[in-house]
């Protein structure tokens, strides 16, 4: 925090001066911003990305491009951006590598906290507990007391040993004081594939991801960790409400971090841009088509977020004594 508010305090002093100048003539250099993707072509993130870049053009001059390195958790992309040496290179930053992996990885080749400075919240891609339709499971009351009549025998299918899905769950075990076996998959396909065939009972995934099945009726969301209901899932209720559990209002946050070097004045002009692009009404719109929400703020914002993630997904964690292979 006091990194990023030297940042701020810097960018705020130098900000008049260069509002006029595109970015990358503010970095000294005719590069292109490059908004690096720690997930493959075609997924929400990636959506989010292109979206972001495109407005990004229209508002602050000269080109933007999107580059997609997937692997290892996000990790490999994060990598990239805190070693970049050109000023002009940012992550298209989630929880995986930023606040997950630090507490599951024995060394990092960087520090999220001293290699990467939070430049702008921009959305929320939220996580749900389903079922398919068929399922004797009508509420996730029902889910929790069946868990505890039969510890271990209850399953739910995750996108990944380790990921933000695989977490949620175990915070939905912990707090409701169950123990759920854990069925972790290669992402969110083959999970839905075991779900729909009756496989595993349950599955925690992102709304972006169940969305189609619920809106071809082949499956039904328990419970949203969200704050507010989601109506492109036919409004089920939040886990909070579904089980009066405190604690279940869990962002899975999507932000932009720039490498901590960058000159603090880009900093700021990019974050002050982001969170002009992530009010606009179209923004709004087209983030609720990817299943995700808008959540808009600068990068003390961003830190704020970070920070609480970080604290949850380590506290999950260690009571959970969950490790990755």
């Amino acid at each position: 925090m006091k990194l990023l508010l030297k940042h701020l305090a810097l960018g705020l002093a130098a900000a008049a001066s260069l509002a006029v100048l595109p970015l990358h003539a503010q970095q000294n250099n005719d590069k292109p911003l490059r908004i690096v993707v720690p997930f493959a072509p075609g997924g929400a993130q990636d959506v989010i990305a292109r979206y972001l870049g495109a407005k990004l053009t229209e508002k602050l001059g000269g080109s933007v491009i999107v580059d997609n390195k997937a692997g290892a958790g996000g990790i490999l992309a994060a990598d990239a951006v805190a070693k970049a040496t050109d000023s002009a290179t940012v992550l298209l930053a989630t929880g995986g590598a930023i606040t997950v992996a630090p507490h599951l990885q024995a060394k990092l080749p960087y520090d999220p906290v001293h290699d990467l400075a939070p430049v702008a919240l921009v959305g929320d891609t939220p996580m749900t507990v389903a079922v398919r339709t068929e399922s004797p499971y009508k509420t996730l009351a029902d889910v929790l007391r069946d868990a505890k009549a039969k510890p271990g025998q209850v399953t739910y299918a995750s996108t990944g040993n380790g990921t933000v899905s695989h977490l949620t769950g175990a915070l939905l075990a912990q707090a409701g004081g169950v123990n759920l076996l854990h069925v972790p998959y290669r992402g969110a396909a083959p999970a839905l594939t075991d779900l729909l065939g009756g496989q595993v009972a349950l599955i925690v995934t992102s709304a972006a991801s169940i969305e189609p099945m619920v809106a071809s009726g082949k499956a039904r969301v328990l419970g949203t960790f969200s704050r507010a209901a989601l109506p492109s899932l036919g409004t089920p209720p939040t886990v909070a409400e579904a089980t009066g559990l405190a604690g279940m209002d869990v962002p899975v946050w999507v932000g932009v971090m720039a490498p901590a070097r960058m000159p603090a004045a880009s900093v700021e002009k990019l974050s002050a841009a982001l969170v002009e692009v992530c009010n606009l009404p179209e923004t709004k719109q087209r983030f609720a088509q990817l299943g995700a929400v808008n959540t808009c703020g600068g990068g003390a914002a961003l830190a704020k977020v970070i920070s609480e993630d970080s604290q949850r997904w380590a506290k999950v964690i260690k009571q959970g004594g969950i490790k990755v292979d």
